[in-house]
């Protein structure tokens, strides 16, 4: 069984193909194609839906041909094309979409709306083995602390404002910081020169976490700190990075305490940085405990996770109507039910 998976929901667009041998129990999974291509707006500016969306229609033809020539398949051999829903940015998640309604009429396939939360947990769980792990999902749009319980990915905390990685964003736009690879990227490897750490605002409630008070300070004062030459760039992105980490790391021991687990699984864009999967490992080594993590091939938003989900989905007999093939921007991480997982 072959998935095409789609995915589009932010800055990333990116064609996965993925095999299922359903002769072998558990099925035997097989990474046929990955590609990607990452719209890069200038230095000190985001990334506006409109471009984004444009960027997706640009490239996504051609990364789809790449993708079926990489895997040596033909669309004959496709079962089931997988595309993100939701959650997402609303352009460049129809723009996706759009295309994958075309192939699914032209080539005669069945559709599976993904919900991008899950796909990224579920391509986390299989290329690093974790079985029933305190999910940590942090990106650019979401910042999560999941366990699963009874069919369903329940949300025991979350951010109440912006997300993790839209803070780390924001704040290399202040420092003019180069949007390639990924500001969030550049951040992490100038913070790795910092040596001071500012006193920053620390806001955990209860199992959620704030980060746009944090933001905001920082915003505020970097001027005044860089003048002063008592700190450098560096120090503050440091300082940036290990405060709101700490806070990542506080809420998901917490959820590891509530439940018993043993594992931290951490998932998303920000999941690649080394630092917070460093604090991680710490807290999770004094727990006797372990911490999963993927590189950039599957951390950062791919069409190979959208796929994995898709394809577990439509093993259970689920599809998605073309007339229900719309996108939301809002597709909370519980709100999907789980057939696949005992």
């Amino acid at each position: 069984m072959i998935a095409l998976g789609l995915e589009g929901s932010a800055n990333k667009l990116g064609i996965g193909l993925i095999q299922h041998d359903m002769t072998t129990s558990p099925p035997t999974v097989t990474i046929l194609a990955n590609v990607r291509h990452t719209y890069h707006p200038p230095p000190g500016e985001g990334f506006l839906p409109k471009d984004t969306a444009l960027h997706h229609r640009s490239h996504i033809l051609e990364l789809i041909r790449n993708a079926l020539a990489d895997a040596k398949i033909t669309p004959k051999e496709i079962d089931v094309i997988c595309f993100t829903k939701g959650p997402g940015m609303g352009g460049p998640l129809t723009s996706v979409a759009t295309v994958a309604r075309t192939l699914a009429l032209m080539w005669k396939k069945e559709l599976v709306g993904v919900n991008h939360c899950v796909g990224h947990i579920e391509m986390g769980r299989q290329i690093t083995g974790a079985e029933n792990p305190v999910v940590l999902y942090v990106s650019g749009g979401n910042t999560q602390v999941i366990a699963y319980a009874e069919k369903r990915y329940r949300i025991f905390g979350e951010a109440l404002d912006i997300a993790v990685g839209n803070c780390l964003d924001r704040f290399a736009r202040v420092l003019n910081l180069p949007n390639d690879p990924a500001p969030g990227y550049n951040i992490e490897q100038l913070a790795k020169k910092g040596t001071k750490l500012v006193d920053l605002p620390y806001t955990v409630k209860g199992m959620d976490v704030s980060f746009s008070g944090v933001l905001s300070y920082i915003e505020t004062n970097a001027p005044a700190l860089l003048a002063s030459g008592e700190y450098t760039e560096a120090d503050l992105c440091f300082s940036l990075q290990e405060t709101v980490f700490a806070m990542l790391v506080e809420t998901t021991e917490r959820a590891m305490a509530h439940i018993g687990s043993k594992e931290v699984l951490i998932v998303g864009g920000v999941g690649c940085n080394m630092r917070l999967q460093q604090m991680m490992d710490q807290m999770a080594s004094q727990r006797g405990g372990k911490v999963f993590a993927t590189d950039e091939r599957f951390c950062i938003d791919n069409g190979i996770m959208i796929a994995q989900a898709g394809i577990l989905a439509y093993q259970t007999g689920y599809t998605t109507p073309l007339e229900k093939t719309w996108c939301t921007q809002r597709f909370r991480t519980d709100e999907v039910f789980v057939a696949w997982r005992e």
